[in-house]
């Protein structure tokens, strides 16, 4: 077996993630993943010394695999190295969101869609805006809070085709980046001691002890968030359903770790609650938290996840299934991930395994 040569391009809270999950990864490497970013320094990661070196268009030769963890945008590490970590050979696994709905760029959830990591095979191309067209080895991982949801969905729409989907998020301060998980600590250690929250830099609006209904994203049509339209156009590009009715309100909320969703699924034909349950048992990927417990009062209710549940871990974590007592085709969900692990680095990282499996990358 041939062993495998990856690279990280940025070492913030994402690739921090990613050296992780590679490190607990089926992936056969052939030794420590190299660590690239703006500039050469050492970190500490789990008490592990890492050597950063500076990331430069000739840092990707004999590279198989490059994970892309760092900014977006113009200067972000896709627009400046795709195309050099491309043309060495190497298969690009980018996090960041700016080619996710070129046409032709695969973007894939492995519980979901691995068939499209397909057109990874043979002598195509693709056409990546400000990068030129490159042979086609770019896939795009998906947004954090779309992850989670098409892990979810993807099951019911098999059993029963899901018709509309209406969800509202509660996301981590941490799917902003370390500045923001910084911000909040800071807010709420100031407030605790009687003092001012202090200046806001990553939020327009204190986020310690409040609830934003708009955070730091950018608002465009119709009013909805590019958080909320990240959510609607990419779980249509995954589910292969252009049309699907979806609408979201993305909220940001004072949690360090851990996406929620709660989730109205429209289905063509009804599902029993129960019935649900067993199918999203029986999904890759998820962990049902919905048992039927009791407090010390007597008093019964259902067992349902929430991020100090997920932090840390892998699955998605769904509860609190329940049917819609005025539409027989409706069902709620409460979704619940690691946004650091399934909604970007390990997604990343099944992507690489799901490649290396079909023999795209031969190891």
């Amino acid at each position: 077996m041939i062993a495998l040569r990856v690279a990280v391009v940025g070492i913030g809270a994402v690739g921090r993630e990613m050296v992780r999950c590679l490190w607990q990864s089926s992936l056969p490497l052939s030794d420590e993943p190299l660590v690239l970013a703006r500039t050469a320094r050492e970190v500490t990661i789990d008490g592990k010394t890492i050597q950063v070196h500076e990331a430069h268009p000739d840092a990707f030769k004999g590279m198989d695999i490059v994970f892309f963890a760092g900014t977006e945008g113009e200067k972000g590490a896709a627009r400046q190295f795709a195309r050099p970590a491309i043309e060495e050979g190497a298969i690009v696994i980018d996090n960041g969101s700016d080619f996710r709905m070129v046409d032709g760029v695969p973007l894939v959830v492995p519980e979901v869609n691995p068939d499209d990591l397909e057109v990874l095979r043979g002598n195509g191309t693709v056409e990546l805006p400000g990068v030129g067209e490159v042979p086609q080895r770019y896939v795009a991982n998906p947004n954090c809070s779309t992850i989670q949801m098409v892990v979810a969905l993807k099951p019911l729409h098999d059993a029963a085709k899901v018709k509309r989907v209406i969800a509202s998020t509660y996301q981590a301060v941490s799917g902003a980046g370390s500045a923001a998980v910084e911000e909040l600590e800071m807010q709420a250690h100031r407030i605790l001691h009687g003092q001012d929250p202090g200046e806001f830099k990553v939020h327009p609006l204190q986020i310690a002890f409040n609830v934003l209904a708009g955070a730091n994203w950018r608002f465009e049509e119709a009013g909805y968030t590019n958080e909320e339209w990240k959510m609607v156009r990419e779980t249509r590009k995954i589910m292969h359903e252009p049309d699907l009715p979806i609408t979201v309100t993305c909220v940001r909320v004072p949690v360090f770790t851990g996406h929620a969703e709660a989730i109205y699924v429209e289905l063509e034909r009804p599902l029993s609650a129960d019935e649900a349950r067993e199918i999203l048992r029986n999904a890759k990927g998820i962990v049902v938290i919905d048992e039927p417990t009791q407090l010390p009062d007597g008093t019964s209710y259902r067992t349902y996840p929430t991020p100090l549940d997920a932090a840390g871990k892998d699955p998605v974590y769904v509860g609190r299934i329940r049917n819609d007592p005025f539409n027989p085709h409706g069902l709620w969900l409460w979704v619940v991930a690691d946004n650091l692990r399934k909604g970007a680095a390990l997604n990343a990282i099944q992507i690489a395994e799901e490649i290396v499996r079909r023999g795209i990358v031969k190891a």
